[in-house]
């Protein structure tokens, strides 16, 4: 493609950034979004807006989508004057959130009844590095869309990691966060442990990190549980989801995860207690206060 009509759904955190970073490169994207605020804040600096998912994905070659979860994609696709009601032949869709792979296959399978491609490509590191064009990202779907589309990847991110077929990003991201809030759950109850037995949480950090548990999780979890930093910018809620989301693709593969189960209980355990908005490894502060 050259010179494609761009839309972007979703100026959230990191969406927000993600178009700021397309502005910078010249490029005027349709938007949608749900607050006028921040609708305004591209608006002057050139972006235009769209009312519906049909109307935007009427004038647009490539449509991104930055939500945050799998039912919210859904309705944007499915919902009155929704993106396949207005789809043209030959258009990508774009969802660079965290989803459901099944979920991404059917969405995938219905545009392309209408001539359309989809690619999941979910992302790594942070809006800051989304300003930059620095993102990591996890992108998968038939290779000729992909093609279609690197062009403004390579844009918006630094790494770009092409898996093949349509839901192999999504799956590698779940499995990837999956790693990372067992990591930092499994750390933080370590640093919780260590406080209620009376042992010196900084000490027992020096010893750990120096050995092959280190990794850049356990420093989040020690900044926390040690510092009173809170620097993981990642809500407990946002992992709980994904961890949800993980399960689920295991019971899809036919298999379990014991593991994950032991995570998504204690992740909706902090939920249900009120700390969803904190960054994960405040659940230190939930696992001190867990009773027999």
């Amino acid at each position: 493609m050259k010179n494609p009509v761009i839309g972007f759904i979703g100026l959230g955190l990191m969406g927000l950034k993600m178009v700021e970073c397309l502005q910078s490169n010249g490029i005027k994207p349709i938007v949608m979004g749900r607050k006028k605020d921040i609708l305004d804040s591209v608006v002057v600096k050139g972006a235009t807006v769209a009312a519906t998912g049909k109307e935007l994905a009427e004038k647009c070659a490539i449509i991104m989508i930055c939500v945050t979860t799998s039912d919210v994609v859904e309705e944007l696709i499915y919902g009155d004057d929704g993106i396949l009601s207005g789809v043209k032949e030959g258009a990508v869709v774009i969802d660079f959130g965290t989803s459901i792979p099944a979920s991404t296959k059917k969405i995938g399978a219905d545009l392309a009844a209408k001539g359309a491609g989809m690619i999941d490509a979910p992302l790594g590191r942070t809006p800051a590095h989304a300003k930059d064009g620095m993102l990591n990202i996890m992108a998968a779907g038939d290779k000729e869309n992909f093609e279609k589309v690197e062009p403004t990847l390579n844009i918006l991110g630094e790494n770009i990691f092409y898996l093949g077929a349509l839901g192999a990003g999504h799956t590698t991201k779940l499995i990837n966060n999956f790693m990372g809030m067992t990591s930092v759950s499994s750390m933080s109850q370590a640093f919780a442990v260590a406080e209620l037995a009376g042992v010196d949480r900084n000490k027992l950090y020096d010893i750990m990190s120096i050995g092959p548990s280190n990794s850049p999780f356990m420093a989040f979890a020690k900044n926390y549980a040690v510092d009173g930093v809170s620097d993981l910018r990642f809500s407990i809620a946002n992992a709980n989801k994904d961890i949800s989301y993980f399960l689920e693709m295991a019971e899809g593969l036919g298999t379990r995860s014991e593991i994950a189960e032991g995570t998504s209980n204690n992740l909706k355990a902090a939920v249900d207690a009120g700390m969803g908005q904190g960054n994960v490894p405040e659940i230190f502060d939930y696992f001190l206060e867990l009773k027999k």
